[in-house]
């Protein structure tokens, strides 16, 4: 008829060319489910010279966890079964590195000590508070960090009648249960300081179930700027610590420590390469406000760390932590 065109049988084709070759959808966040869990799963392969991009990855690692929830929904949001398959990847990472620390521990155990870890932090207004609440989790050892000397006082007249046993030297400092022998202060300072500095001790506990060495210390922090993570000095302390460890003769040895670090970081691999690490909880400790990060650690050779876990704030910018140590 007249005025009618039929299709262009070649417009058709192309059309239909085009649908054929259309991308499948999701293709962005399936690419970022692969790149999470290639970070999760291959953390060492983002480098850790000058900026220490490495290092700052491996702190917070455990958040790349939230990235599975973010990608599921834009995956629902695009229909795309690609996308929902790929988030999948991400979520095998993260159970296979972080899944364990979620599951419970062990019940009581006849050879167990409890112990305490916490910064209670130069900055504190409150010392008789918190020491008080450090007694009340009922540990055999608290080991404790940026203790000034005009405060040590205040420590012991409320620590001192159920932990008559303690040991200080610099900013750190030892109280137990058990008495205490070859106290000594550990030499783990970065070369380049010249000021005063004594943030490391070590002591000989009798427990009742036989000697145990304790290391209390306190690393270097790392401070965040626009060049990136300064972990240097951290570092240099962390390996001086390691060679510490191996100097000890065999047996049972505990360290209580803000190590300004998660053990992920390979920054502290010279203590996680010869300690055993906590087997459950997170322990996320600082800042007191909103803790994300996992600083304050219990290791431990030739023994076990069941657990670790946080108790509420006291007048610290740390969170107290607890672990129990499951002896041989």
């Amino acid at each position: 008829m007249d005025g009618v065109t039929a299709p262009s049988t070649d417009n058709a084709g192309a059309r239909d060319s085009r649908r054929s070759w259309r991308a499948p959808r999701g293709r962005v966040p399936a690419a970022l489910a692969l790149l999470a869990a290639l970070l999760l799963t291959f953390p060492g392969s983002v480098p850790n010279a000058g900026p220490r991009l490495g290092s700052l990855l491996e702190s917070f690692l455990p958040w790349l966890g939230l990235a599975v929830p973010v990608l599921l929904v834009a995956a629902l949001v695009r229909r795309s079964a690609l996308a929902a398959a790929a988030v999948l990847l991400p979520l095998a990472a993260w159970g296979a590195l972080f899944g364990h620390l979620l599951l419970p521990g062990p019940g009581p155990q006849p050879r167990e000590l409890l112990v305490l870890q916490h910064n209670v932090s130069d900055e504190n207004t409150d010392p008789v508070g918190t020491a008080r609440a450090m007694a009340a989790a009922g540990p055999d050892l608290i080991g404790v960090q940026e203790l000034l000397p005009e405060a040590v006082e205040s420590y012991r007249r409320t620590l001192d009648p159920e932990y008559p046993h303690h040991a200080v030297r610099g900013t750190v400092a030892l109280w137990s249960e058990h008495p205490l022998r070859d106290v000594t202060a550990l030499d783990i300072k970065p070369r380049d300081l010249t000021e005063p500095w004594n943030r490391g001790l070590r002591a000989a506990v009798d427990t009742p179930h036989g000697e145990v060495v304790v290391h209390v210390v306190h690393l270097p922090s790392m401070r965040l700027g626009a060049g990136g993570l300064s972990s240097q000095r951290r570092d240099e302390s962390a390996a001086l610590l390691g060679r510490v460890i191996d100097e000890e003769t065999p047996g049972t040895v505990i360290l209580l420590g803000d190590l300004n670090g998660a053990t992920e970081d390979r920054g502290l691999a010279p203590l996680t390469d010869r300690l055993n690490v906590p087997e459950r909880g997170f322990g996320f400790s600082f800042p007191v406000g909103l803790p994300v990060a996992r600083i304050d650690q219990v290791m431990a050779r030739s023994a076990t760390v069941a657990d670790l876990r946080t108790l509420p704030a006291t007048g610290s910018d740390h969170l107290p932590v607890t672990a129990r140590i499951l002896l041989p």
